[in-house]
């Protein structure tokens, strides 16, 4: 997918403009920034966008994100956990203390 992000308030109207002729491309819209198909269609909005808002439109490639190939399972476990916990108000730092769930330093740390 392209991320298509704006900065100003006409690069936004634009997009809006463009999600209204072409809901076809557009997958998902946030107001300042949408998700569109990576077609050839796509990047042509896009890249029109920027052509005629140069430094408001930003135009970034994006992937799924696949939990169970790029976080490890430690992780997706302690958020399970985390989940199920007793006391909802406990904070997670509290809660992993002393477990063997990772830290919240050591996973600030790692990147996927």
């Amino acid at each position: 997918m392209l991320l298509i992000i704006t900065y100003t308030r006409s690069a936004r109207s634009s997009l809006r403009n463009v999600r209204r002729s072409h809901e076809d491309v557009v997958v998902r819209w946030f107001g300042r920034s949408a998700l569109f198909e990576a077609t050839e269609l796509g990047a042509f909005h896009g890249l029109r966008l920027r052509e005629k808002h140069p430094k408001a439109v930003q135009i970034e490639r994006t992937r799924p994100f696949n939990e169970y190939r790029e976080v490890p399972q430690r992780v997706r476990e302690a958020v399970r956990a985390y989940t199920e916990r007793e006391h909802r108000s406990t904070p997670y730092v509290a809660f992993a203390a002393g477990t063997d769930h990772p830290d919240v330093a050591t996973m600030a740390r790692r990147e996927l």
